[in-house]
C-alpha cells in the first residue's frame, strides 16, 4: 500500500504586486519525514511557508486531511496540527519563558495537561527549565530559538513549519539547534524545514526541494541531492 502524504501542495502562486514570487509549486510531506526546501534568498522559500501557514494571500491548494487550507482562515492551521517557527523567532520579549510556552498552547484549557505539557518542552530542553521565569527577551539567541520552537511544540502540532532555525546563530549553537530539531523528528512529528545552511538541511532531511526564483528545480532524496552537481557547486560550496 503507497502512504499518502499528510500534506500536498499544488500549484501554490503568491504574488506581491506585479511580482510573483512562488510560481505554481508542487510538493508533498509524508506522516514522520523531514523535508528541506533549499534555495537561495528572495527564492520563494519563506513565502511557501508562510502561505501554507495562511499569513500571506496565496492560490493554488494546500491539501491536509481531504481539505484546501487555504480556504480556510489562518488560525484553522493551529487547530488542525500546523504549527510555524518563524524567521526571527516571533518570542513575547517581555514576557517570561513559561508564559510564552503556555501562549502556544493556548487553546489547551486542561490546567493539569497544561503542566504536564509543559515538564515534557523542559524534559526536551533543559535549559529553558533553567530560565522558566526569565523574561524571554533577555535570553541568548540560541535560547531563543529553542523557545520559539518549544512554545510551537506546545500545541502538539503534527507538522511543525522552520523558517531558518539556525540564521545568526553561533556554529555551536547550531549543532544545539539541530540536535534539537532531530529529537523532534524522532518524536515523530513531520517537519518541513526552510535553512540557509543546505549542508546540515541535508543531513537532517531524507527528502529535499530546490526553489530558485519561485520554481522547483530538483528533488529527490538527500542522499541523491547531495551528490547532484549543481546543488554542491550552488549551495554546498564545493567545486565540481
Amino acid at each position: 500500500m503507497i502512504d499518502q502524504p499528510l500534506l500536498s501542495i499544488n500549484n501554490l502562486q503568491v504574488a506581491y504586486g506585479g511580482i510573483q514570487a512562488v510560481r505554481g509549486i508542487g510538493f508533498e510531506l509524508y506522516a514522520k519525514q523531514t523535508a528541506a526546501l533549499i534555495g537561495s534568498n528572495g527564492a520563494g522559500k519563506s513565502s511557501t511557508l508562510n502561505a501554507i501557514m495562511g499569513l500571506i494571500p496565496a492560490s493554488g491548494s494546500v491539501q491536509y486531511n481531504n481539505k484546501n487550507l487555504l480556504l480556510e482562515p489562518a488560525h484553522q492551521r493551529i487547530s488542525h496540527g500546523i504549527s510555524l517557527v518563524p524567521e526571527g523567532r516571533g518570542i513575547f520579549r517581555s514576557q517570561t519563558v513559561e508564559e510564552n510556552l503556555l501562549l502556544g498552547a493556548y487553546r489547551n484549557k486542561n490546567t493539569s495537561n497544561l503542566k504536564h505539557q509543559l515538564e515534557e518542552m523542559y524534559n526536551l530542553f533543559p535549559k529553558l527549565s533553567e530560565r522558566r521565569k526569565q523574561l524571554a527577551g533577555t535570553l541568548s539567541g540560541g535560547e531563543q530559538q529553542m523557545l520559539a520552537m518549544t512554545r510551537a511544540l506546545m500545541s502538539k502540532p503534527k507538522i511543525l513549519l522552520l523558517d531558518e532555525p539556525s540564521m545568526g546563530l553561533a556554529p555551536v549553537i547550531v549543532d544545539q539547534i539541530f540536535e534539537l530539531i532531530q529529537k523532534i523528528a524522532n518524536n515523530g512529528t513531520s517537519i518541513l524545514l526552510i535553512e540557509q545552511n543546505a549542508k546540515r538541511a541535508l543531513e537532517i532531511a531524507q527528502y529535499a526541494y530546490v526553489i530558485e526564483s519561485g520554481n522547483i528545480t530538483l528533488s529527490g532524496n538527500t542522499a541523491n541531492l547531495s551528490q547532484d552537481e549543481r546543488v554542491r557547486k550552488a549551495y554546498l560550496g564545493e567545486d565540481e
